[in-house]
């Protein structure tokens, strides 16, 4: 009998034990971590007119158990390089917040500018719909995607132009890659548009892939708002023929 009573009271000991044990750790457990909320102001993706030189964000809020806390920004343009929206871009704007714990709460906003059109008489600028053909400089066959939206050229002053897609947009658009597979900064000087005599400044690399796409012939035809141009990346020609549009 005193074996028994002996026994039980150690077991009851333990079982003390181990749930004063447990009950510690799920109160240490049971921390409440609020997550950041947003409210964006606005709208999430934006198109402004092609004259925009300003652009003012109209903001995002963002607070954790109803307090606010700060919000980082970071603008990244897609094409042109300018890290502020004041011209011809696609961008984005990343917010970014924290609570105490170092959790995130992210949102997005997109903002586009597309170029003015030009005359292609005098200026080549221009949001243009792209069909462009792939070829190989072996026996392969030809791939081709047609009114692709949008390829740009944006006037940088002192007759030179960027092109956002050195490729007219074949992976891009075509293949559906995304902006990370265009091939932006190829960069030409106009001598003459009506002349069709334009230099090539410089090459653009193909995003996602590598290597440079070097343009190799260039040709604006006014009276049918079309822009005709060549190519080479890798072992492939990209044929490309623009038509200026709107947004």
């Amino acid at each position: 009998m005193k074996n028994i009573l002996f026994i039980a009271l150690a077991l009851f000991s333990i079982s003390f034990s181990s749930c004063k044990d447990d009950a510690d750790v799920d109160l240490e457990a049971s921390k409440v971590s609020y997550l950041p909320a947003l409210t964006m102001s606005g709208e999430s993706s934006i198109v402004l007119p092609c004259t925009t030189t300003s652009f003012t964000d109209p903001g995002l809020k963002a607070t954790v158990n109803g307090a606010e806390i700060p919000v980082s920004v970071t603008i990244t343009p897609t094409y042109f390089g300018s890290s502020t929206i004041d011209g011809p871009d696609f961008y984005t704007i990343n917010y970014q917040a924290y609570n105490t714990d170092s959790i995130p709460g992210a949102a997005i906003r997109t903002v586009l500018i597309p170029p003015c059109n030009g005359d292609l008489v005098s200026d080549i600028s221009g949001t243009y719909t792209s069909t462009v053909v792939r070829t190989t400089t072996s026996s392969g066959a030809q791939i081709t995607y047609t009114d692709l939206e949008y390829v740009f050229i944006k006037n940088a002053g002192g007759n030179k132009y960027l092109l956002s897609d050195a490729i007219g947009g074949y992976y891009e658009l075509g293949r559906a890659l995304g902006t990370a597979y265009a091939a932006p900064g190829a960069s030409l000087t106009a001598n003459s548009i009506p002349g069709n005599d334009f230099t090539f400044d410089s090459v653009a690399e193909v995003g996602g892939f590598g290597g440079a796409a070097t343009l190799t012939s260039f040709t604006v035809d006014p009276a049918s708002k079309t822009i005709t141009f060549e190519s080479a990346w890798n072992v492939y020609t990209f044929k490309v023929v623009l038509t200026q549009t709107t947004i």
